[in-house]
């Protein structure tokens, strides 16, 4: 199977050149047995695509991203704020699937690197007036920048390329290894997952090396057995590759996401995952 990604530059918000990122994600989603509303103005595929362009260009600001596209005349008809944000929240599952769609597609090779990163739904001070979440299991920390937040953490493994391939939202608070066994459910068979200190847990990856055939290989602490010289040659070579996505996704704003619901975040993590998608996968 052979998929090309389209992805367009800054040349989309000067109008020089045509977006065909509605275009792939019309035919994708075809494929996967979509079919538009006849009396729509706008496409499915156009509504999801001003998402990934919010995510990418606008840090997840979907009405500016919206009516830049719609002056310059990306969308083939009108579509108000309000429309917008119901046709995006009834494409959910649409988006989502998209997205591991692609993440099955590109999940092949030997090495793939693990990490997570906060998504904070408001600062740790204000979390007892928090409505979206409640619960001590949401609040996290992030040894990375040695401070708490209050709200999810976002788990993703990734290519060598950077291509998001499995990712899981779960509550901040909970253990790094809370989702592994899922996360590298569907990678192939004798791949290795390099990953940092948090995921050190002998049992775990003994069962995940037996159920999947997936080696975890995450960086050892000063207290515990070397890495093998292999795996600490691959950890030096690929570690810093996953760090740049960690980048790539904070200029994308996904620590800085404002949403009223769970779903609403939702929706801006999984377009701004596709953005990565799109943006790594050339």
């Amino acid at each position: 199977m052979v998929a090309e990604i389209i992805s367009v530059g800054t040349e989309l918000l000067l109008g020089q050149t045509v977006d065909t990122n509605s275009a792939f994600l019309s035919k994708t989603m075809a494929a996967l047995g979509h079919r538009d509303d006849v009396r729509a103005g706008a496409g499915d595929a156009e509504v999801l695509t001003v998402a990934v362009v919010a995510a990418k260009y606008f840090q997840n600001h979907l009405a500016r991203a919206l009516q830049i596209m719609t002056r310059l005349g990306y969308l083939s008809g009108p579509l108000s704020e309000s429309r917008f944000n119901r046709r995006l929240h009834r494409l959910a599952d649409w988006l989502r699937l998209a997205l591991e769609t692609l993440g099955a597609l590109f999940a092949r090779g030997e090495a793939f690197l693990l990490d997570s990163m906060p998504v904070p739904v408001c600062k740790r001070a204000r979390a007892r007036r928090c409505k979206k979440v409640r619960g001590r299991e949401f609040c996290g920390y992030c040894p990375a920048k040695k401070e708490a937040f209050f709200g999810w953490r976002l788990h993703l493994i990734c290519t060598t390329d950077g291509v998001p391939v499995a990712f899981d939202l779960v509550p901040g608070g909970l253990h790094d290894l809370t989702p592994i066994h899922e996360l590298t459910y569907g990678l192939p068979a004798g791949a290795a997952v390099y990953g940092d200190k948090g995921y050190n847990a002998g049992d775990d990856e003994a069962t995940i090396l037996a159920d999947t055939g997936v080696r975890l290989v995450p960086l050892r602490k000063a207290n515990m057995r070397p890495n093998l010289w292999a795996d600490k040659l691959a950890l030096r070579a690929h570690r810093k590759r996953i760090e740049s996505v960690y980048s790539q996704g904070e200029a994308m704003g996904v620590q800085r996401l404002r949403a009223r619901t769970n779903p609403g975040l939702e929706i801006k993590v999984h377009a701004t995952l596709l953005a990565l998608t799109i943006a790594n996968a050339d």
